[in-house]
C-alpha cells in the first residue's frame, strides 16, 4: 500500500486541478451575484429618478398653478408608494429618505396650494432622496 504522501504526489496535478476549478466556481458565483446587485439597483435607481421627477412636477403644480388638476396631492401618493417600493432594492441610505420623505408627504401635501413653508419641506425631501439616488448610482462597480 502506497503511503499519503507519495499518492498526494501521483495525483498533485488533479488535485491542483480540482482546488482552482473550486476556486473559479466560486468566484463566479460571486461575481454574478455582485452583477446581479447592481443590475437592480441601477435599474430601480433610474426607475426611482422618473418617479423624483412625477412627485416634483406635482408639487410644482400645486404650489405655482393652483387649481390646476396636475397638481393635485392625491395624485402624489401613487408616486409615494412606487417611490417607496423602488427605494427597497436600494442601498439603506436611499431608503431612509424615502421614508423620509413619505413622513413629509404624509405631514404637508395636504397644505400645499396654501402653505409655503410646507412646499419647501416637501421639495426640500424630495431634492434629498434624488441626491442619495444619484450617488448610490455613482458607486455602483
Amino acid at each position: 500500500m502506497e503511503s499519503l504522501g507519495k499518492q498526494f504526489r501521483n495525483n498533485a496535478v488533479a488535485l491542483v486541478s480540482l482546488a482552482v476549478a473550486f476556486t473559479a466556481l466560486g468566484y463566479n458565483t460571486w461575481r454574478n451575484e455582485a452583477t446581479e446587485r447592481n443590475r437592480n439597483s441601477r435599474a430601480a435607481g433610474f426607475e426611482l429618478l422618473t418617479e423624483i421627477g412625477s412627485l416634483q412636477q406635482i408639487i410644482f403644480y400645486a404650489h405655482y398653478k393652483e387649481g390646476d388638476q396636475r397638481g393635485d396631492p392625491r395624485m402624489g401618493w401613487a408616486d409615494m408608494l412606487t417611490i417607496n417600493d423602488l427605494a427597497a432594492l436600494m442601498p439603506a441610505t436611499v431608503g431612509q429618505d424615502a421614508a423620509a420623505l413619505k413622513a413629509v408627504w404624509e405631514s404637508d401635501s395636504a397644505g400645499l396650494g396654501e402653505d409655503d413653508a410646507a412646499f419647501q419641506r416637501i421639495d426640500r425631501a424630495i431634492d434629498v432622496l434624488r441626491q442619495a439616488t444619484l450617488e448610490s448610482l455613482r458607486a455602483l462597480e
